[in-house]
């Protein structure tokens, strides 16, 4: 007989109904999938329906001679792919596991990124001239390291980053090996775990034969946020040599937008707080002064820069909130929140207001991100170039 059930398909601020039917055989596979996975069975169709449409776009659209190819890892909902594709990038690849962040991507790029890059065999990946993650940081099993040394083993990267998501990144470089590559996290990486977890990234990037760059950038020089990022760049040197510079030299928009750029003019009620959130906000707040402490609310200057807002505000917005006449300070809405991050107008948000708080808390300043991305590129241009030059002088 088959079996039939509601589907729903997520399309701008509301979902699409579709009846399916399937056979029984199918129909046990999807349910079998959906326990091992821990999803619904709306989930897993969903999810295979997206993967099917994915893949068919993918080999109907030829990658330009002129266009470089990037892979997108770690990839949230695509504020580094926006980046990378403004300044004439094609990505080929892309990778997400929460799959909310899967939905805001499709939703923006057509196109369903694949789930725990743990499972991923990296030899499946396309081949790319850059790699781009916004890779988490895990905590580095330093005391391991030490105790192969202390029994004279020999330690590699792989030794050093095993059971962390960096050492899928590295292990992604050494089997593809792209022209360079751009990372991103934030800016206490480099203090975590005294100093230690940074000092294992760089060794481990070197072992991998590529010279290593790094800066901590403020996105208060393209939005009216204060957000300090560390980005990681290198290049190949098995390609191009050791002798490679490379300055972070930003250009910072001018002029710079503060807060009232970004707020929209007509807000619904439920986002300014509640009596009893303003209340406690207020406590809270008063109790840390007393004690000599600076946390607390903020209440973001119109013709200034805001916090950083985080994967948290969608809890209380104590970190960045909108003073308003005659009533409790409000909370910045989910549109203000993707132009905080130099999302486009034009970019979609088709989840609940508490999940793209989440996303665009863990987001990137897209034009900060691009104006690296470009330096990157002109980069690559000069020293494939210098690459072309030395093969000619060769014949």
């Amino acid at each position: 007989m088959g079996n039939m059930w509601y589907i729903f398909f997520p399309r701008g601020d509301y979902m699409k109904q579709m009846h399916l039917r399937v056979d029984d055989a199918l129909y046990e596979e999807l349910n079998t999938y959906s326990v091992e996975t821990e999803q619904s069975m709306q989930a897993c169709v969903r999810e295979a329906v997206a993967y099917y449409i994915t893949d068919k776009k993918k080999k109907q659209i030829p990658v330009l001679k002129s266009q470089f190819t990037f892979i997108d890892l770690f990839a949230g909902i695509g504020g580094m792919r926006l980046a990378y594709e403004n300044v004439g990038g094609r990505c080929v690849y892309s990778n997400e596991w929460n799959k909310y962040s899967q939905q805001t991507y499709y939703a923006n790029f057509g196109e369903q990124p694949e789930g725990d890059i743990t499972k991923v065999d990296a030899k499946t990946i396309p081949d790319h001239d850059i790699l781009v993650a916004g890779f988490p940081c895990q905590p580095f099993s330093i005391a391991g390291v030490s105790k192969k040394i202390s029994f004279g083993r020999k330690t590699g990267f792989e030794d050093k980053t095993q059971g962390t998501l960096f050492f899928d990144v590295c292990r992604i470089l050494k089997e593809k090996r792209p022209k360079a590559f751009m990372l991103e996290n934030v800016k206490n990486l480099k203090s975590h775990d005294k100093g230690r977890t940074f000092k294992t990234i760089l060794e481990s990037l070197d072992e991998l034969k590529y010279k290593v760059f790094f800066a901590v950038l403020d996105g208060q020089n393209f939005v009216p946020q204060h957000r300090e990022r560390i980005i990681i760049v290198g290049f190949d040197m098995e390609r191009y040599g050791d002798d490679i510079e490379f300055d972070f030299d930003i250009t910072p928009v001018n002029p710079k937008p503060v807060m009232r750029d970004i707020l929209e003019k007509k807000v619904d009620d439920k986002y300014t707080l509640s009596d009893n959130l303003w209340t406690y906000l207020q406590n809270y707040a008063a109790k840390h002064r007393a004690a000599g402490n600076g946390f607390g609310y903020g209440i973001a200057p119109l013709d200034g820069v805001s916090r950083t807002i985080s994967a948290r505000y969608h809890k209380d917005g104590s970190e960045i909130l909108i003073a308003q006449k005659g009533k409790n300070p409000r909370r910045l809405t989910p549109r203000e929140c993707a132009r905080l991050q130099g999302f486009p107008e034009s970019f979609v948000i088709p989840v609940s207001d508490t999940q793209a708080y989440r996303q665009f808390g863990n987001s990137v300043v897209v034009p900060l991100i691009e104006n690296v991305a470009k330096l990157i590129v002109e980069k690559i241009d000069l020293l494939e170039s210098d690459v072309q030059n030395v093969k000619r002088k060769a014949i």
